[in-house]
């Protein structure tokens, strides 16, 4: 398998160099890019994805409906639509930027690139990434909050997006 090579940035998303994914995510918190996007119905309910039991961070958690890594030589937009189109199967929708941060778990450090998108279907998940996937009510999120079943990187997020929207 050939190595996989991201990015590195400043908070900025100025490239500034490059590293493998291993070196990435062995605790070294080189700042690397990834991209993020929320997809809603038009009702306002957020499609969220079941990670895979077979992934190694966070397995059987819900999660933002796409999340990946930008490669190396990549643009934001072109990893978003990669991304989004080898997940969930979407070849055709609009994204909208809402944000970007800087997310530091015990393993990595991102920058993530957050955009949103209205898109009713249909919906073709990786059964290697995702068992499940469905739109979910703010009721039901807000309900589920603090209880395990969103990663704890979704939770962060989502409380970030309900402050950017008020």
């Amino acid at each position: 398998m050939e190595e996989e090579w991201f990015p590195l940035v400043n908070e900025a998303g100025d490239t500034v160099g490059k590293a493998t994914r291993k070196e990435c995510h062995s605790g070294s918190k080189l700042l690397h890019p990834v991209v993020h996007l929320h997809i809603f119905d038009a009702g306002g309910r957020l499609y969220l994805q079941k990670r895979s039991m077979r992934k190694d961070i966070q397995p059987g958690k819900w999660d933002t409906a796409v999340g990946g890594h930008v490669d190396f030589g990549e643009t934001i937009e072109e990893a978003l639509r990669r991304e989004v189109r080898e997940e969930l199967g979407i070849k055709e929708f609009v994204p909208e930027f809402v944000m970007r941060y800087v997310f530091e778990s015990a393993i990595e450090k991102e920058l993530v690139n957050t955009f949103r998108t209205t898109y009713e279907g249909p919906f073709l998940p990786d059964r290697e990434e995702i068992d499940e996937g469905r739109f979910w009510s703010c009721e039901e999120i807000e309900a589920a909050l603090g209880k395990g079943l969103f990663t704890p990187n979704f939770e962060g997020e989502y409380n970030k997006l309900k402050a950017f929207k008020q």
